[in-house]
């Protein structure tokens, strides 16, 4: 599982002109689903990105987790995350998981987020979105669930 983490001031997520999620201060995760993963790599993400020490303190250093400051999340599902393009000019997308599986472990990574009393705010899964992001910072962030980067 992988995940693009963005601290924002503000973001928001529409499909077709209507705002499905909006959030304030807190972060973006975009996460996309390989075709090994498990609940295992849900609970490892999720617990990883709410504890991430991100957010300022009051001597202005990212000490600070999204538990810490009571912040929400918006949570993205993007299969092109695992986009290979190491060979050729257009990706192949052959290590991501199928629409299924995907789907229910983006849903369980959504509820895994809700169990730290995060409040989340979602796309909608495979949906034509259009993301606005005010990344505070910035600060962007690549996390894998397999720690291969």
């Amino acid at each position: 599982m992988r995940a693009v983490v963005q601290r924002v001031s503000k973001a928001s997520v529409s499909v077709d002109s209507e705002v499905v999620g909006k959030i304030s201060n807190g972060i973006v995760v975009l996460l996309g689903v390989g075709k090994d993963d498990t609940e295992e790599d849900v609970r490892y993400l999720a617990d990883k990105i709410v504890n991430l020490r991100i957010f300022e303190d009051s001597e202005g250093k990212m000490n600070l987790s999204l538990l810490d400051i009571k912040g929400e999340a918006l949570i993205i599902s993007q299969f092109t995350l695992y986009g290979d393009c190491r060979r050729g000019r257009r990706p192949s997308y052959s290590d991501s998981a199928s629409p299924e599986v995907a789907k229910m472990l983006y849903e369980k990574f959504i509820d895994s987020v809700k169990l730290y009393g995060i409040h989340v705010e979602t796309g909608i899964f495979a949906a034509d979105m259009l993301v606005e992001i005010h990344n505070n910072g910035p600060v962007t962030l690549l996390i894998d669930s397999k720690k291969v980067f």
